[in-house]
């Protein structure tokens, strides 16, 4: 039997991005490496078949219990899923310790090919970051960014600090799925399911808000000019638009925005304008909701992830997001796919321009199709990964570091 790759990770049922984007990962990964296990380390409240829900940060030793049980395994290569909030541990006092323990956890696992893909860089460091990034890109193998221009905004800073440059980082985009091209008849059949065309006032053509409602996911700046909007819409076309916002609440420090947020799209509702559904943006759901839509708004104002994103891209839906924004602009540069705004007034007349003209929906989401079957779906992104436990393992073969050139 082939030995495993290991991903260390949050996992399913957490609602994390981290955890869907583990869950989906491996199933990919499953399917590319034919014939060789992929097991997940997971925190205490992971679940599943070939899961070790063994990540306790409520301990300032967690990584000790996670160190054993890889060197048991006896993996392929460990492939970790990072984010700063994952592998934190508070003491007493509520002092953090820096994601010391998952430092700790590399060191430990030193003998074994070690790859980390990280889920934050931002394009302007802080200290810590950049002294975290420093410290973990020399404990392993390989280190994944998921956007070019976090790597060459890496060479900047650490330039600037006098710092070396790590050479073991490797550029892989978010992978997306390329198995969910609905046609016009599956949409309609997908409203059904989902229970939409309950609503006998909803419109045939729908702009979506959908996902977790969140305080960086500004929805209210689209829901306060909708109104104004869908007016405009009418009056060119002739046809009713409707806005359809769709998620649920992140967490309880976010329930401000959630309770504002939901209560502007009601009092559209009962204005025959919008429409408000509740569900939790995860798993098949999540890309059924954003497929009824005819194009999707991410109005957000700090993200450096593309996993919203993503699942736009796997179905080719064009889109409208906030420039500059880290991760979301450079997506959206490199896939043609969806325009930018920088304040309102463009946002107000992208989202006109996008419903009134049918030829520029269809001409983006054709570039997405091609962005996504050449670039980011999950068969090109598994084969880097495979390419990636190659370098690694060959790295700690032969003691002699991963060595990729620098961006520019």
């Amino acid at each position: 039997m082939p030995s495993p790759v290991v991903m260390i990770s949050s996992y399913p049922p957490r609602l994390c991005h981290v955890a869907s984007f583990c869950e989906e990962a491996r199933q990919f990964i499953c399917g590319h490496l034919a014939g060789r296990d992929v097991l997940v380390i997971s925190h205490a409240d992971g679940q599943g078949e070939g899961v070790y829900p063994l990540i306790d940060t409520s301990r300032q030793d967690w990584w000790r219990v996670v160190a054993a049980k890889v060197h048991e395994l006896k993996p392929h290569v460990v492939h970790i899923q990072h984010e700063y909030g994952l592998y934190e541990y508070f003491d007493e006092r509520g002092q953090g310790d820096g994601n010391e323990g998952f430092l700790d956890m590399l060191e430990a696992l030193g003998d074994v090919p070690i790859v980390v893909e990280v889920h934050t860089v931002h394009g302007r460091l802080t200290d810590f970051e950049a002294d975290f990034l420093f410290k973990m890109s020399r404990r392993a193998d390989v280190v994944i960014f998921k956007c070019h221009y976090q790597k060459w905004r890496l060479d900047w800073t650490f330039s600037g600090k006098g710092w070396p440059t790590p050479l073991n980082i490797m550029v892989v985009p978010h992978g997306a799925r390329s198995d969910l091209g609905y046609s016009l008849s599956q949409v309609i059949e997908l409203r059904n399911e989902l229970d939409l065309d309950k609503n006998a006032e909803m419109s045939e053509h729908l702009v979506g808000l959908i996902g977790w409602v969140q305080a960086n996911r500004r929805w209210d700046i689209l829901i306060g000019m909708w109104e104004e909007i869908s007016e405009t819409i009418r009056s060119r076309t002739g046809k009713k638009w409707d806005l359809l916002a769709a998620g649920t609440l992140r967490g309880p420090q976010h329930r401000a925005e959630y309770d504002k947020y939901k209560g502007q799209v009601e009092l559209l509702e009962k204005k025959g304008l919008a429409h408000y559904y509740e569900f939790v943006p995860h798993g098949d759901n999540y890309y059924k909701m954003l497929a009824v839509c005819d194009f999707i708004v991410l109005p957000s104002t700090d993200e450096t992830q593309t996993g919203a994103l993503s699942r736009v891209i796997s179905l080719c839906k064009p889109f409208i997001t906030t420039a500059p924004m880290e991760g979301l602009t450079e997506t959206t540069l490199e896939s043609g796919g969806g325009l930018m705004f920088t304040n309102k007034e463009m946002l107000k007349r992208h989202v006109i321009d996008l419903a009134c003209n049918e030829s520029a929906r269809l001409r983006l989401g054709n570039n997405l199709r091609k962005y996504l079957d050449s670039v980011v779906s999950w068969d090109i992104v598994t084969k880097q990964y495979d390419e990636i436990y190659q370098l690694a393992r060959q790295a700690k073969q032969t003691g002699k570091p991963v060595n990729i050139p620098l961006e520019f």
